[in-house]
């Protein structure tokens, strides 16, 4: 149940350390606020995963995947993705937020997603993590956050590794 004397937030999840350390930032900036947990998966994975390097060892191309072996694996992606998102508003409302768990399939990129969902949302926030990747590393494994801060017309807070600056 939202209050609507406190900010939305959404805040991006993904299970790891430094999600943690954003919802942890979260609670401590906008202490018993809504917040929306997003946990992004990405549909089709399963395809890829089933394709291999899309050669055999003779160097013809394999047989198009299994649609049933995709659907198996891109199930078990999204039932994964629900988990993450509850236990990340499990430890938001741990914290003293009022959180509500959300999973949704990645239809552009993961930055994009967050984004038109702070939109749709009217959310006066968005916070997510950030590995202080740059350069050709950012280029290479993302920058999600980079990305967020581009694209969002809302405020954005960034929380960074502890690493980050090494």
């Amino acid at each position: 149940m939202q209050n609507p004397t406190k900010p939305l937030l959404v805040v991006g999840y993904d299970g790891s350390e430094l999600a943690n350390a954003a919802l942890h930032r979260a609670a401590e900036l906008f202490p018993g606020s809504p917040a929306v947990v997003v946990t992004v998966w990405e549909p089709g994975m399963g395809a890829l995963m089933a394709a291999g390097t899309g050669l055999d060892m003779t160097g013809a191309a394999p047989l198009p995947p299994d649609p049933k072996v995709v659907s198996e694996v891109d199930h078990a992606q999204e039932h994964h993705a629900e988990l993450v998102a509850r236990e990340g508003a499990r430890i938001a409302g741990s914290l003293g937020l009022d959180a509500e768990p959300h999973a949704i399939p990645d239809e552009i990129d993961v930055a994009e997603t967050l984004v038109d969902i702070a939109t749709r949302r009217d959310a006066a926030a968005v916070v997510v993590g950030s590995h202080g990747a740059s350069g050709l590393r950012s280029r290479l494994l993302g920058g999600t956050s980079r990305r967020v801060l581009g694209r969002c017309t809302r405020p954005v807070v960034v929380v960074r590794s502890p690493q980050a600056g090494e």
